[in-house]
């Protein structure tokens, strides 16, 4: 992020920055950090469904955002939705004997993660640039001290296995910085209508490539989160076509 700032010349903002919007990037970036630390925990240990589940939370988790803090108005469609989207929750609590704590917090972190980028007045790279380099100040001592005491796994392994850690960058931060920019322009309630195509694609992957259960509680619980997706996208789809009529 800070090459692309630097080529582009754009980095005369930087002194400039408020002691809040500060706080706010620093924030993001905890939040982010924490986001995908337990998705790439779920994804080595077996848990992509799970994961899948918490992000098709994610947008529900923003309409309850948008009316606690933005203090939107969710329609009565809305409230049904994030009723059914509870349910579906507490369905695959009892199905796992325990609360689904892999995909609420990814749920509730990202949801947070969008609230904050929203409220952050700030370029989508530049303010993901602030974000990257905040958290950069512990994750690096912490890389070299794993080098040093050889649990590092970087240029330790094939040249493979090097390389694909280095696109995870990129792949990353580019959606990181897309939807930063989406967050500023969009309705809290809008950026929900898009954010379970990529749990659907992570649920695909579960099932079909890592062969992960999915019995009947689960479908279950997915079926509820599903019904209530449809209840949310389907009502938004008839507002702006509303709208556009008027």
């Amino acid at each position: 992020m800070w090459a692309v700032l630097l080529v582009r010349r754009d980095v005369a903002w930087l002194p400039r920055l408020s002691a809040r919007l500060w706080l706010l990037l620093a924030l993001g970036g905890m939040l982010i950090t924490v986001n995908w630390g337990v998705y790439v925990f779920a994804v080595l240990n077996g848990h992509v469904i799970d994961s899948s589940f918490g992000y098709f939370i994610t947008p529900l988790v923003n309409v309850l955002l948008a009316v606690l803090v933005l203090r939107e108005r969710p329609t009565v469609l809305q409230r049904w939705a994030v009723a059914i989207a509870t349910a579906g929750v507490a369905l695959l609590g009892w199905e796992l004997g325990q609360l689904p704590w892999i995909s609420l917090v990814l749920a509730v972190s990202f949801g947070l993660y969008g609230l904050v980028r929203k409220l952050a007045a700030i370029d989508a790279v530049q303010g993901l640039a602030i974000e990257s380099g905040l958290m950069a100040l512990p994750a690096l001592p912490y890389l070299l001290w794993c080098a040093h005491t050889g649990q590092g796994y970087f240029m330790h392994g094939d040249g493979r296995a090097d390389l694909l850690l280095v696109l995870g960058g990129p792949v990353t931060a580019v959606p990181l910085a897309l939807f930063a920019w989406a967050a500023r322009r969009v309705s809290m309630l809008a950026i929900g209508v898009m954010q379970y195509l990529a749990p659907t694609v992570q649920l695909m992957i579960g099932v079909w490539f890592f062969h992960e259960t999915f019995d009947g509680p689960r479908q279950l619980a997915f079926g509820l989160i599903w019904v209530a997706l449809a209840l949310f996208t389907g009502e938004a789809l008839w507002r702006y076509r509303r709208g556009v009529r008027t």
